[in-house]
C-alpha cells in the first residue's frame, strides 16, 4: 500500500509502505543521502533506515545541524560505553547522553580513570568505528530487558522505573545493539559506527548517580563528537580558550570572587573588587528598571510552608528546597514550619494583594534584587553557573489580557536593550508551549502563545517552538545569547502564569467595576547576578568594558617623589566618579605597568617629574602599546570620564 510522504517545502511523494528516510533522501539526492543521519516522521525522530508506514509529514535530519551533532553525540556515548566495557571487565554503566558540543557516559569502576585510561578508551572506539558495526533498534518487554541487564544494577533501576507512557509502550523498552554490545536508548542512532568521522575523548570527572551524593559516586568520561575534523578542530581550539576564560580561574586571578570550602559547596563570597563589579551590574539594573516603570521592593529570605503550598512550590519544587526550620511559637503554640525562598514570586504576590487593585493600576511592574536559595545536587554545581545561593534581578507584572500583547511586546525590547548593552548582540530564543500537564484554561494558553510569537516575530528574533517545555503554570520565551567564542548561554526569561494568580484569588476591579483575574508575568533579565557576572567574566576574559570594570585606572609613579602628585591625579579622576587606585609598590614602573595590563585595567596613567611640573599624565589604554605622553590631567579626566560613563 503506497504512502503520501509531504516534504518541508510542502511537496508530496509517493513511495511503497515501509519506505526509509535514507530511501528518501536517495530520492531527493545522493549529497543529501550521503549527509542524513536521522529523518523527522511528523514529530517523532526515527532511525534513517526504520520503515514508514503510514502518510507523514518527513523532514531529513543532516550531519551539520545541531539535530544532527546531537544524534553523531549520543552514538558516541554508546561507542564510548562498548570500549569501557571491553576494556573495564565488570565495570557497571549508567547513563551516556549528548551534551552542548559533546557527550559523556558514567560508569562504576574499581577506581578513577587515569589520562592513559582515556588514551586506550578513544583508541577502543577508533577500532568500533573501523569495523563499522550497524545499530539495530529493538524492542524488549520490561521482564525480558530485566533479565537482559540482571548484572547492571543502573540499569534496571532505569527500567524498573519506566512509567507507563514511557519508553514503547506501558511495558516495552526499546535496545540499541551493535556487535554483541547492547544499551537501552530510545534513539536515533547513526546507521552505523562508521559514519563517527570526528571524535574526541576529553576528560573524566567524579560524578553522583543521578545528581544525589546520597547514592554511588561514578566516574563520568567527556568527549566530543562532529561532522568533520575541520569543525572538531575548530571546537578543540575554542575549548583551549574557554580554559583561559573559566571564570573561576579569571575570578581568582582578578580578586573578584572565591569559593572557600568552609562556606559550603555552592556559595561564593565577594572580594572587593568583585564587590564592585557586582555592585555596578546592580546598580545598573535599579536604574534602568525605574526609569522604565518598574517598582523597587524588598522581601524577606524565608516564609512559612502555608505561603509555598498555596504557591506549589512544596508541590512542584520541593526537591530544590533547602528543609524547612521549625521555629518555636511560644509555649502555647505548636512551633510553625519556616522555608528559605527558592523564589520570590509569591512574595511579591502578596504585595500585589496587600489591598484592592484597580484597572487603571495595571499592568503593575515590580522589581526586585532577590536572594533565594535552592538545594542544587553537588554534582551540578559550578562555581558561579550553578550555585547554591544566588541573587535574581526578579520582575512580575500583573497585567489585564488586553494589555498583554504590549507588555510582553515592550518586556521583549527591554530585554533586548538590556543585554546589547552589557554588549552582547547575537540572539535566540525559545518559545515553550503547554506541557500535559499544564494548568488553566486551554484557550488562555492558545492566546498566550500566539502573543508571545508575535512578541518574537515584532522583534524580529529568531526562534524556535519547544512544544510541551512551558511551566506547568504558562508558556514562556528564553533568550539565549552567544558569547565571543561561540558558545550559547540561556539568560533571560519571561513566563506566563495563569496559576498563581487562582491559586491567590488575585483580582482587580475593571473600568465596568466587576471583579477579574489579572495575568501575571515571571521576568529574570540576567537569571542570577551571579551567574551573568560569570558570563560576562567569560565573554570578556576578564577585560571588562571600561563602565564594568572594578579598576578604571591605575596612576604609577615613576619615583617615590611622584607618589603626592599621584594621588592628587586620583583624587582628581574619582572626583568624576572614576574608580582608580594609585600603584606605590617598590618596584619598576615597567613591573607596575606589567600588573595593571595583567588586571586587566582599562587605563594606565604614569606621572613623573615633567608631568608634577606641567600638571600632565603619561596615558596608556587598554589594548593599544603606544603610552601618549603629556596630557593635560582635565583633558586626561575628561576623555576617561566619557570613555567610562555606564550606557544609560
Amino acid at each position: 500500500m503506497p504512502v503520501t510522504i509531504t516534504l518541508l517545502d510542502g511537496s508530496e511523494r509517493e513511495y511503497h509502505d515501509g519506505v526509509t528516510g535514507y530511501d528518501i533522501a536517495t530520492d531527493i539526492g545522493p549529497r543529501l543521502a550521503k549527509a542524513a543521519v536521522a529523518v523527522t516522521v511528523d514529530d517523532a525522530m526515527y532511525d534513517l533506515h526504520r520503515p514508514i508506514a503510514q502518510d507523514a509529514v518527513v523532514s531529513i535530519v543532516t550531519e551539520n545541524t545541531e539535530a544532527g551533532r546531537h544524534i553523531l553525540r549520543h552514538s558516541a556515548a554508546h561507542i564510548m560505553a562498548q570500549s569501557v566495557l571491553a576494556l573495564f571487565p565488570g565495570a557497571k554503566f549508567a547513563i551516556g547522553p549528548a551534551i552542548d558540543d559533546g557527550f559523556y557516559y558514567d560508569f562504576q569502576v574499581d577506581k578513577p580513570f587515569t589520562p592513559e585510561d582515556l588514551v586506550r578508551i578513544e583508541a577502543k572506539m577508533r577500532e568500533i568505528v573501523a569495523a563499522d558495526q550497524a545499530f539495530d533498534r529493538g524492542e524488549l518487554k520490561l521482564s525480558e530487558a530485566i533479565e537482559v541487564f540482571s548484572d547492571q544494577p543502573f540499569k534496571r533501576e532505569i527500567i524498573e522505573g519506566v512509567d507507563s507512557g514511557e519508553g514503547v509502550g506501558s511495558d516495552m523498552v526499546s535496545v540499541y545493539r551493535n556487535d554483541g554490545f547492547i544499551d537501552l536508548c530510545r534513539g536515533p542512532h547513526i546507521p552505523s559506527t562508521g559514519r563517527l568521522k570526528a571524535f574526541r575523548v576529553t576528560r573524566s570527572a567524579g560524578a553522583y548517580w543521578r545528581g544525589d551524593e546520597k547514592k554511588p559516586q561514578l566516574q563520568r568520561i567527556y568527549g566530543t563528537a562532529w561532522e568533520s575534523k575541520k569543525a572538531l578542530d575548530a571546537y578543540m581550539v575554542r575549548l583551549e580558550e574557554a580554559a583561559k576564560r573559566d571564570h573561576r580561574k579569571l575570578g581568582a586571578e582578578l580578586d573578584l570572587f572565591s569559593f572557600p570550602s568552609e562556606l559550603g559547596s555552592g556559595l561564593a563570597v565577594w572580594h572587593p573588587k568583585g564587590g564592585i563589579l557586582r555592585r555596578t551590574v546592580e546598580d545598573y539594573s535599579r536604574r534602568t528598571h525605574a526609569a522604565f516603570g518598574y517598582d523597587y521592593v524588598v522581601t524577606p529570605h524565608i516564609a512559612k510552608a502555608g505561603l509555598w503550598e498555596t504557591s506549589g512550590h512544596l508541590r512542584f519544587y520541593r526537591d530544590g528546597m533547602y528543609p524547612a526550620m521549625v521555629l518555636d511559637a511560644g509555649e502555647n503554640r505548636k512551633g510553625e514550619e519556616y522555608f528559605v525562598k527558592p523564589m520570590n514570586c509569591p512574595f511579591h504576590i502578596l504585595i500585589y494583594k496587600s489591598r484592592s487593585r484597580s484597572y487603571r493600576e495595571l499592568p503593575m511592574r515590580l522589581f526586585e534584587l532577590g536572594a533565594v536559595y535552592r538545594y542544587e545536587r553537588s554534582g551540578v554545581l559550578h562555581g558561579l553557573m550553578r550555585a547554591r545561593g544566588f541573587t535574581q534581578d526578579d520582575s512580575h507584572i500583573f497585567t489585564t489580557e488586553a494589555q498583554l500583547g504590549a507588555e510582553l511586546q515592550s518586556l521583549l525590547d527591554f530585554v533586548l536593550m538590556v543585554l546589547r548593552d552589557f554588549g552582547f548582540d547575537e540572539f535566540e530564543a525559545d518559545l515553550s508551549t503547554k506541557p500535559e500537564k499544564g494548568i488553566g484554561d486551554p484557550e488562555l494558553w492558545v492566546r498566550a502563545e500566539e502573543h508571545l510569537a508575535s512578541a518574537l516575530q515584532s522583534a524580529d528574533l529568531p526562534y524556535q517552538v519547544a512544544p510541551g517545555e512551558g511551566a506547568f503554570y504558562g508558556p514562556k520565551i528564553d533568550i539565549h545569547i552567544r558569547d565571543a567564542i561561540g558558545r550559547r548561554w540561556q539568560l533571560s526569561t519571561i513566563q506566563l502564569d495563569f496559576g498563581n494568580p487562582e491559586n491567590f484569588e488575585l483580582e482587580y476591579t475593571s473600568s465596568e467595576n466587576t471583579r477579574e483575574r489579572p495575568v501575571m508575568i515571571h521576568r529574570a533579565l540576567f537569571g542570577s547576578v551571579e551567574r551573568f557576572i560569570g558570563i560576562l567574566t567569560e565573554h570578556y576574559a576578564g577585560a571588562f568594558p571600561p563602565w564594568l570594570a572594578p579598576v578604571q585606572v591605575t596612576v604609577v609613579p615613576v619615583a617615590d617623589r611622584h607618589i603626592e602628585y599621584a594621588n592628587s591625579v586620583a583624587e582628581v579622576l574619582g572626583s568624576q566618579g572614576i574608580r582608580v587606585e594609585v600603584d606605590t609598590a617598590v618596584e619598576t614602573v615597567g613591573e607596575k605597568i606589567r600588573r595593571a595590563i595583567t588586571q586587566k585595567h582599562p587605563f594606565v596613567l604614569v606621572v613623573g617629574d615633567s608631568d608634577v611640573e606641567s600638571g600632565t599624565v603619561g596615558m596608556r589604554v587598554r589594548g593599544e602599546d603606544v603610552e601618549e605622553r603629556g596630557i593635560l590631567l582635565d583633558e586626561a579626566a575628561r576623555r576617561i570620564a566619557e570613555i567610562v560613563a555606564p550606557p544609560r
